[in-house]
């Protein structure tokens, strides 16, 4: 079994949100200021299962520098467990979406596995941590390392980025699998108040959304021609540029898009034709089969084009059903009307170089007239934030915390069914159609996000949770 593997991260200065933040600024600069006198001689520990793809891979990466900048020991370690075990947590992780997965058990025979798998990291984390340390367990897939955590002496805290507003059959079986080990953290994280489960003790949730950076190369800022220059070298464009388009990388430095992407398409995406894009993995509940169906069955506009973008599937370490998705989607392209085929484009795009992925996502999103999450579940959805701060609006299900981003009507349209394709068409239309109704939703969104969607202003509740759990276990 391979030994957890340290993520290296490099500081990059929270002070660079004063200008953009303005008056709001204050209160990060007063909790950041004072973080470092606090839990001095500590370090701050995030588990999770990868270092790319997905939202908290990204979620971390857009904090976590911040907490080196001010001047806080932080460390983030990466789980190298086998598929079988990442196959299990897939199930977990569907379950608490209330969805069956592959439809495989969660028994005692299961959960002696689980805990078996992760017998080998847990020591090893066990050794590196003292207990003075605070440690942070993301997700599904590092739960069961809370009790060699906690034996350790460290105060631990379980974050989880996953759940429904409705509870069923699934998402309490999923609970119930990991409720002895979550029950023993000192502190449990939720992104919504309607994912707090009902079997762990009283006062031990607490609510903490996500936050995107803006200072990322996903976020900054692009002009036309690069964004061009970017989508040609992907293959989504018409034309590859003589010299790959440059980027500011998140240390300062200058990075370069030389990789193409994986294009399923019938002619590249000429410029000026409208563009609907969904950004998000290869993941059955982000329901890219819906959005097909919808695109060629019930929208009006015959004009349109449709991007749906995710990871190259061999790049995400713990998702193992991303390729069999990708496969039915291509599936359904090939079987797509021959008008509405020649209208898709599939784009999987490499994962060698995070932040060169990174500015291709920035580039589609920015190419896009309009963007669309139409998830059946959602956690959080850190896309719907990232194509917020773009300026486009969004059309997105009324689910999970993407309601907690978008105002409906101002920032975006919530669509309350999820399986409600007419509703989806009808929207992405009435939009497209109004391109001042749509500028003026676009601008909304980007001040929503600036107003409270960042990841700098969550991290001050989570300095204030580590402040509390501290100061509890000290007494």
């Amino acid at each position: 079994m391979a030994e957890p593997v340290e993520v290296q991260l490099d500081p990059q200065p929270i002070e660079r949100y004063r200008e953009l933040l303005g008056p709001g600024y204050e209160e990060v600069d007063v909790v950041a200021s004072g973080a470092r006198e606090r839990l001095d001689g500590r370090i701050i520990w995030n588990v999770n299962s990868t270092a790319r793809g997905g939202g908290v891979a990204e979620m971390l990466r857009a904090y976590l520098p911040y907490v080196l900048d001010d001047g806080v020991d932080t460390r983030w370690v990466v789980l190298q467990e086998e598929a079988p075990f990442f196959s299990l947590t897939k199930r977990l992780h569907n379950n608490f979406h209330g969805d069956p997965g592959d439809g495989g058990a969660l028994g005692p025979e299961e959960k002696r596995f689980y805990r078996e798998s992760l017998t080998d990291s847990g020591l090893h984390l066990a050794d590196l941590v003292s207990a003075d340390d605070v440690v942070i367990l993301h997700d599904p897939q590092t739960a069961g390392l809370i009790p060699a955590l906690k034996q350790r002496g460290a105060a631990v805290i379980w974050r989880c980025h996953i759940g429904v507003d409705e509870s069923n059959d699934f998402t309490a079986r999923a609970q119930g699998f990991l409720a002895d080990e979550v029950g023993a953290a000192d502190a449990v994280v939720f992104s919504r108040p309607s994912y707090m489960w009902d079997v762990l003790p009283r006062g031990s949730g607490v609510v903490i959304p996500p936050g995107i950076d803006a200072f990322t190369p996903k976020n900054e800022p692009m002009d036309k021609a690069t964004r061009d220059a970017v989508l040609g070298m992907i293959g989504l464009g018409p034309e590859k540029p003589a010299t790959p388009p440059s980027f500011k990388r998140s240390d300062g430095s200058t990075g370069h898009v030389e990789r193409a992407g994986v294009v399923v398409q019938e002619t590249p995406l000429e410029d000026g034709v409208p563009l609907v894009v969904q950004v998000s993995r290869w993941d059955k509940l982000k329901d890219h089969e819906g959005l097909l169906t919808l695109f060629a069955r019930d929208m009006k506009n015959r004009e349109v084009h449709l991007a749906l973008v995710g990871p190259d599937s061999s790049g995400v370490d713990d998702d193992p059903e991303g390729a069999a998705v990708y496969q039915g989607i291509l599936e359904q392209f090939e079987n797509l009307a021959p008008d509405v085929r020649s209208r898709v484009h599939l784009v999987s795009l490499p994962m060698d170089d995070l932040e060169e992925n990174a500015f291709m996502v920035n580039a589609i999103q920015r190419r896009a007239d309009l963007i669309v999450q139409k998830s059946l579940a959602e956690g959080f959805g850190l896309t719907v934030s990232e194509g917020m701060w773009k300026a486009r609006p969004m059309v997105a299900s009324r689910i999970g915390g993407i309601q907690d981003q978008i105002r409906d009507g101002e920032s975006g349209i919530l669509i309350d069914d999820p399986r409600d394709y007419p509703a989806f068409a009808a929207a992405i239309d009435s939009l497209l159609a109004d391109p001042e109704r749509s500028r003026a939703m676009g601008q909304a969104a980007q001040e929503q996000v600036k107003s409270g969607l960042l990841s700098v202003q969550r991290l001050t509740l989570h300095y204030r949770l580590v402040d509390q759990l501290i100061s509890v276990l000290r007494s």
